[in-house]
């Protein structure tokens, strides 16, 4: 894939004014997104009244925010997710301090079979940011769960592994997060037979992808697709109406397998 090496200033200006407004804003939010969400339980209708649900329909949507962020982050995704049709989504929050992708996925792992013990579902979507969707990748991936996730959405998620910011490194998960780490080489390995469809959202102005094509998926056994977003940086991702509405689209296209292609994109 050809490297992006010019970006117009005005556009990288746009970006990052948005960036920060962005920003300014989740701060607000941010303590409201500081306690896991509580568990929604289905209610139960008559039998008389129940109406019949295809085995496809209603998949649950799981959210899984990045790295020292928490469910805050998904306020305006998931409002946009619910007001077309009745999809369940519940947020999970892992805890700033986990160091360890493999242990957070394994986590997410068990959180997954509660989530379809209580739905009464063999399978859900997983839309994740940034980390979240390395963490997703990996519990797919590397553990089995490509059983139980129908499609992987990765936000800005560093698949190749991310050069930025060289002292955050200090940080194991970080440090996990590098081109060539343990994880990033796993995750190279292959992966016959893996059952989950991949969609990752990539951003030509992401400045914490460096580069920014270590948001694609290049996987020969994975069936992915790479959609490309214009003009919008890193934390833009998961309030941008436009990603919001291929989001849904991959979503509902879910039981549908899709080929490689870098073709896709968002303006």
């Amino acid at each position: 894939m050809r490297r992006l090496r010019h970006v117009l200033p005005a556009a990288l200006l746009r970006a990052t004014a948005l960036e920060i407004a962005i920003l300014a804003g989740h701060l607000v939010l941010y303590p409201t997104g500081l306690t896991p969400e509580r568990p929604r339980r289905k209610r139960t209708a008559p039998a008389a009244h129940r109406l019949p649900v295809a085995e496809g329909d209603a998949v649950p949507t799981v959210l899984l925010h990045g790295f020292v962020d928490n469910r805050s982050v998904f306020v305006l995704l998931r409002r946009a997710l619910a007001r077309h049709g009745p999809r369940p989504v519940e947020c999970l929050n892992y805890s700033p301090l986990t160091c360890d992708i493999r242990a957070a996925a394994e986590l997410l792992g068990r959180h997954v079979e509660e989530i379809c013990a209580r739905s009464g579902r063999r399978q859900v979507d997983i839309v994740g940011h940034s980390l979240g969707g390395l963490i997703a990748r990996y519990y797919v991936q590397r553990l089995g769960g490509d059983h139980r996730v129908r499609t992987l959405v990765t936000l800005g998620t560093p698949h190749s592994g991310t050069s930025v910011a060289p002292l955050a490194g200090a940080h194991p998960i970080v440090r996990q997060m590098r081109p060539g780490s343990s994880v990033i080489e796993e995750l190279r390995m292959p992966a016959p037979g893996c059952r989950t469809r991949f969609v990752s959202f990539w951003s030509d102005l992401d400045r914490i992808m460096v580069p920014v094509e270590t948001a694609c998926i290049d996987h020969p056994d994975l069936l992915a697709q790479n959609v490309r977003v214009s003009g919008i940086g890193h934390l833009a991702l998961p309030v941008h109406p436009a990603v919001a509405a291929g989001i849904r689209e991959a979503l509902e296209s879910g039981a549908a397998a899709a080929g490689p292609s870098d073709a896709a994109s968002v303006a």
